[in-house]
């Protein structure tokens, strides 16, 4: 942990009126930070802390003068606070994993980030579940969960609506939304989740005219459900097969974006009749499909995707499904509007576009504009109420794909790229990019902005920004 002499004595305490950023996104993943942060920032510039961390995807969580992370250290899943003033180190909890679950190759077991209510502090871990800790790293309970049945790991992070903790756990069979108690860990509902395959977006709660909605995003449709017993209330068609961006909401609407390989209406992948991709490519005349027997190309690449159960192999079942998939998806961004029940695919989209859309990023709403990046560093720029397109594909000068999440803070708005470029351009009519900034490494982790401070991950620390 490195602190700059000069600042050390500013930084003994943190005003108990600092804001805090409790959960993914910050408050209401909303991901829009308070204060006034510096435009340049770096290894060497405007840096005040910077810790070594274990590695992991986890973004950072803020309370009082306490910051929450997860990684994995030593084989182990691991709980980490540091102190927000100087990032000094706290304390670290092992989670009680048997095993590590399997990742994608640029992923982590320790990817969901933790939310906290002041009092507790809430992890994930597919290859556990929930657990609990005070703010001293005591282990208040755990509520063991099934590991997700996908090869590239959990991404879905929990949330506290009331006295809830919500989790997301969608993978290829046995899909589910569940919600425990968060002083006892004891579960208060769970809602299955039918026709749902492998999902990494965060749920994100719609507060509107005076009530609250639970908003998941899945594959092919986005659902909203009661927070208070997980019924369900509507469903949207629209989606991509697989959910990764989660949702935002802004001047009384809710914006939704997804993007995946064959939703667009000039690349979509169509499966030839069972019988007849049987009989040209079951070698051993099973009725079954292998890897090996599946041919080159995109449908070999999905071969995880069309086995559902992970058994090695395809049957008729699994081959038909994965084509009813292909033949749904739909890569788009759209306005939802309040009010709806049932399917409201027809009734209560505002406005939607196909085009230039974010894969993992999600989409941000600020000052009345909804803000997207996708890979490349192609920036894209929406009215919120009406969806007229202020720009398209604008170019940030930083390539490279995008994982991290839109945050914004004094008029501007932050994309982080995958190599570790933070381009800060300004919430105007047209793209001004003000800054490019390089961490030196890869980042994967959406950052925190908290009073005019920029919390960041990267791959091998944890560093917060500030004027100096």
């Amino acid at each position: 942990m490195r602190l700059s002499p000069l600042l050390a004595a500013t930084f003994l305490s943190v005003s108990t009126h600092a804001a805090n950023w409790p959960q993914f996104r910050g408050p209401d993943a909303a991901n829009t930070g308070d204060g006034k942060p510096p435009v340049h920032f770096g290894p060497k510039t405007n840096l005040l802390w910077s810790t070594e961390l274990p590695p992991g995807h986890s973004s950072p969580v803020i309370w009082g003068d306490r910051l929450f992370l997860t990684g994995v250290d030593g084989g182990k899943l691991v709980t980490l606070a540091l102190d927000r003033a100087t990032g000094k180190k706290l304390w670290s909890s092992p989670a009680p994993a048997e095993k590590l679950e399997a990742t994608h190759r640029i992923s982590n077991p320790a990817a969901p980030t933790a939310c906290t209510d002041g009092e507790h502090v809430i992890v994930y871990f597919g290859s556990y579940g929930l657990l609990a800790y005070d703010f001293a790293g005591k282990e208040l309970w755990r509520h063991p969960l099934p590991v997700p049945v996908v090869e590239f790991g959990a991404g879905s992070s929990p949330i506290l609506v009331g006295d809830h903790v919500i989790q997301l756990c969608d993978s290829d069979v046995n899909s589910f939304l569940v919600a425990v108690d968060k002083r006892t860990g004891r579960e208060a509902w769970r809602t299955a989740r039918p026709g749902h395959r492998r999902g990494f977006a965060t749920p994100f709660v719609w507060r509107h005219d005076g009530t609250e909605e639970l908003i998941v995003n899945g594959s092919l449709k986005v659902s909203s459900y009661d927070p208070r017993n997980g019924s369900l209330r509507w469903t949207c068609r629209g989606m991509a097969r697989v959910a990764n961006a989660s949702p935002a909401a802004g001047d009384g609407l809710l914006f939704i974006a997804s993007w995946n390989i064959g939703g667009d209406a000039g690349d979509r992948l169509t499966l030839p009749p069972h019988a007849e991709f049987l009989a040209q490519h079951d070698l051993n005349k099973d009725g079954k499909l292998t890897l090996a027997e599946f041919p080159s190309g995109p449908f070999r690449d999905r071969f995880g995707q069309f086995d559902l159960n992970k058994d090695g192999f395809v049957t008729k079942a699994e081959y038909e499904g994965m084509g009813d998939q292909f033949a749904q998806a739909e890569n788009a961004i759209f306005a939802v509007k309040p009010g709806g029940h049932g399917d409201i695919t027809d009734t209560h989209v505002v406005w939607k576009h196909n085009r230039s859309l974010p894969y993992v990023a999600s989409p941000l709403w600020y000052q009345g504009r909804v803000y997207t990046v996708r890979s490349g560093g192609m920036a894209s720029c929406y009215d919120a109420k009406t969806g007229e397109i202020i720009y398209r594909d604008e170019r940030l000068g930083a390539l490279g794909d995008y994982y991290a999440s839109l945050a914004a803070a004094d008029g501007n708005v932050y994309a982080v790229s995958q190599k570790g470029t933070v381009t800060i351009f300004s919430g105007s009519n047209a793209i001004e990019v003000l800054a490019r900034n390089e961490m030196g490494e890869t980042v994967m982790s959406t950052p925190a902005i908290v009073d005019g401070r920029v919390f960041l991950r990267t791959a091998k620390r944890l560093m917060c920004f500030g004027r100096r």
